[in-house]
């Protein structure tokens, strides 16, 4: 049975039921005390936290006096490294990138605060499940395609994965070898965005747990024989761990980075004119 937060509880004891009474209309059978899954729970919650922050922010936006919140907000779209959302936009798509700004900083941030939420001692990320990093990469992988096919035209489109720019015996052949490569090579960015997001933010929480568990199994051994002797070293399980958290913080960020970058390229590379 995997962790449960106390938001995943509550979930589970006023919608418990419902949810196992509708997933068993289509043939899914679950424990009425554990339909909703904690990874669910946790995205939603981060969600709805995201909303509240900007129901609260907005009215406070100003361009005279920029409060720290709002800083913070602008760093994210726009920062002196050239990092930001709306950086790579403007980098990989060109001087029509912004219009994607809406979509690709919907998915980033989610992305980012999924990955920073088991800072939070009582959640874990929900990203370290592979169905909310799969979600993203779906929605990420439909969206630049429709906007490949709305800016190419459907044949256009599928000429792209051709590489077909004129009509001569050796560009058919060409084409021909490597159309099936493309469009398996464009299908396996879904499978591509999810793993790495996935197994990162997994191994991440892992790897702080596991050390964790092996300062904190000594030091307990340690009290049981000599409390004095147990307290004095067991400072280190309250402090070494803060490096892991340091670590879990940088792995974070870098995650989100890649599936802000990555996405951007994708757009590039569907509404460019020439490959």
């Amino acid at each position: 049975m995997e962790h449960e937060s106390f938001f995943t509880q509550l979930l589970n004891r006023w919608f418990g039921h419902a949810v196992a009474a509708m997933l068993g209309m289509i043939g899914v059978h679950v424990d009425a005390q554990h339909a909703v899954p904690d990874y669910f729970a946790t995205a939603l919650l981060v969600v709805l936290a995201a909303m509240v922050f900007v129901l609260w922010l907005k009215p406070r936006l100003s361009a005279e006096r920029p409060g720290g919140a709002q800083q913070v907000c602008e760093f994210l779209l726009t920062n002196p490294v050239k990092f930001g959302i709306r950086d790579l936009l403007d980098d990989n798509v060109g001087h029509n990138g912004r219009r994607f700004l809406a979509m690709t900083g919907t998915v980033a941030i989610f992305v980012l605060l999924c990955n920073l939420v088991s800072v939070i001692p009582a959640f874990s990320s929900p990203t370290g499940h592979p169905s909310v990093p799969l979600a993203c990469a779906l929605v990420t992988f439909f969206y630049f395609n429709a906007h490949g096919v709305n800016h190419h035209g459907p044949l256009g489109y599928l000429k792209m994965f051709a590489g077909l720019k004129e009509m001569s015996f050796g560009s058919l052949l060409l084409a021909i070898l490597l159309f099936p490569v493309e469009i398996i090579s464009t299908c396996a960015r879904v499978l591509s965005l999810t793993i790495r997001l996935w197994a990162n933010m997994f191994s991440s929480e892992l790897l702080y747990g596991i050390f964790l568990a092996m300062l904190l199994i000594p030091v307990q051994s340690l009290m049981a024989k000599n409390a004095a002797f147990g307290l004095a070293v067991g400072i280190f399980p309250a402090i070494i761990p803060l490096a892991f958290i340091a670590l879990h913080i940088f792995v974070a960020i870098i995650q989100a980075f890649v599936f802000t970058v990555l996405p951007a390229v994708y757009l590039g590379m569907a509404v460019a004119e020439e490959h």
